[in-house]
């Protein structure tokens, strides 16, 4: 996953350019194959400390019609984006907003909002502290939030790594480099990517205009991209993009064997004679077993599948490749790619072969395939010609060289656009992706459980019959 700092000279009192230029560069970063864009601390309103003084107007909602540019273009490219903003707080002091972040989705949806919780200067005048910590999960990646003189406080930092996160996005305006030299630190002491957006040209309250040199650092303290300085910056301003695809959370992670199941009962439906349209003929899958247990699915999962298929553009239809796997044929696909890891990797301990190994089958006793939970789907036309996914279904990450990955950098923009339209469908109807696979997606099991914030998993592995 491609994840974009986003650095531009916003423009004094003039929210609706900003917000079109926000537009256009999560169009842009869409376009390099991001997922994700950060943009800087008060980026929409400029850090304009008088104007926010003297304008109560500026302060917004996430349902404010000014963001609409922003939302719209999270739905039209697929792209999430974090957006700071003057924000009045529920239940907060009456007319005193907060400093706040609204995480907007790929579907233009509010996925959390965070408040800064240490103001410096004349902010501790003009808004509240917040009290929660900034948390949110995309592309099985869990993230979080921190704004500008936060990062001066390594407790942050640190509870974010505490509580699982892989992934530091901060949203500051620094106007001195001397200001960015704790964000390696912030990586380094607790194993996170960082990335910051800071602010570009001038700002009213500050001790100067910001500095730019928006970056992104490794777990290991180094930096690997960086933007020019703010005052170099162009107008229609500048990409920081960086690669987090190792911070995926993976199947074989203790987190999703730690989720609990609370198996609902429901039944097994027969998709060849509930919804035989969906199904691919037995002979385009090897896992298209004699008994047919591959065209099952829990009631629950086809139900969503159809609902998906009905939110499609015209003239795109769901195809499903696979469905239920019995868990004697789970376990044989596990060890058998296990064993090709250890051939290729000998040197490797068994935990990492584990692990590697999860990137494209489960670990057998919580494969969501096994509880009739996941679906292996692609897209065809309506004469049933396959759309170009990128990679065929089941290539794994060796022989794709990682394009298999949902969110993968380098595949052509056509196959991007229908990775993005799958991706749309499926969520709308409640399922999520497993990100190393543009095609596995889920209801009820584990994995979704973990993503979604479900207290259990309501499917756990069965037998058909």
């Amino acid at each position: 996953m491609l994840i974009a700092a986003a650095q531009f000279p916003s423009r004094r009192h003039d929210i609706a350019a900003n917000a079109a230029r926000m537009a256009a560069l999560l169009a842009r970063a869409a376009d390099l194959g991001a997922a994700l864009v950060v943009f800087a601390e008060l980026a929409l309103t400029q850090y304009d400390l008088d104007a926010l003084a003297a304008d109560p107007g500026l302060a917004l909602t996430p349902d404010d019609a000014r963001l609409t540019p922003v939302r719209e273009a999270c739905r039209a490219h697929g792209v999430g984006a974090v957006v700071n903003v003057p924000a009045r707080e529920p239940g907060g002091p009456a007319g005193i907003p907060g400093l706040t972040s609204f995480v907007f989705g790929p579907d233009g949806a509010l996925l959390t909002r965070y408040t800064k919780r240490h103001l410096s200067g004349r902010e501790r005048d003009l808004f509240t502290p917040g009290h929660t910590e900034g948390r949110f999960r995309l592309g099985g990646v869990p993230f979080a939030l921190a704004t500008c003189y936060d990062n001066s406080f390594p407790e942050l930092a640190e509870r974010a790594a505490a509580d699982g996160c892989r992934v530091y996005l901060a949203s500051s305006f620094h106007s001195s480099p001397e200001s960015l030299t704790k964000y390696p630190d912030r990586a380094w002491d607790n194993g996170l990517h960082v990335l910051l957006a800071n602010g570009a040209g001038m700002g009213s309250g500050t001790s100067g205009p910001g500095c730019g040199l928006s970056g992104g650092w490794l777990p290991d303290g180094r930096q690997v991209a960086s933007a020019g300085p703010g005052a170099d910056c162009p107008e229609e301003g500048e990409l920081v993009l960086t690669d987090v695809r190792d911070a995926v959370v993976l199947m074989a992670d203790p987190a999703v064997a730690a989720m609990p199941v609370r198996e609902c009962g429901e039944p097994l439906v027969d998709v060849r004679e509930a919804a035989p349209n969906l199904l691919a003929a037995a002979a385009d899958t090897e896992e298209a077993t004699t008994d047919g247990a591959g065209g099952h699915l829990r009631a629950g999962v086809l139900e969503r599948l159809l609902a998906a298929e009905r939110v499609l553009p015209d003239g795109l239809r769901l195809r499903l490749v696979e469905g239920y796997r019995p868990p004697a044929l789970q376990r044989h696909y596990f060890e058998r790619y296990a064993d090709r890891l250890r051939g290729l990797h000998p040197d490797w301990a068994p935990d990492r072969v584990r692990s590697a190994a999860s990137r494209f089958v489960s670990p057998p006793e919580i494969a969501p395939h096994s509880a009739g939970g996941a679906v292996d789907v692609t897209l065809i036309t309506a004469d049933g010609s396959p759309v170009d996914m990128g990679t065929p279904v089941d290539a794994s990450p060796e022989e794709s060289d990682g394009a298999c990955y949902t969110a993968a950098p380098g595949i052509p923009a056509a196959a991007r656009r229908a990775r993005r339209t799958l991706s749309a469908a499926l969520t709308t109807a409640g399922l999520v992706n497993y990100p190393t696979e543009w095609w596995h997606w889920s209801y009820g099991d584990r994995y979704w459980a973990l993503e979604t914030g479900a207290d259990a998993a309501l499917y756990g592995p069965r037998e058909l019959r």
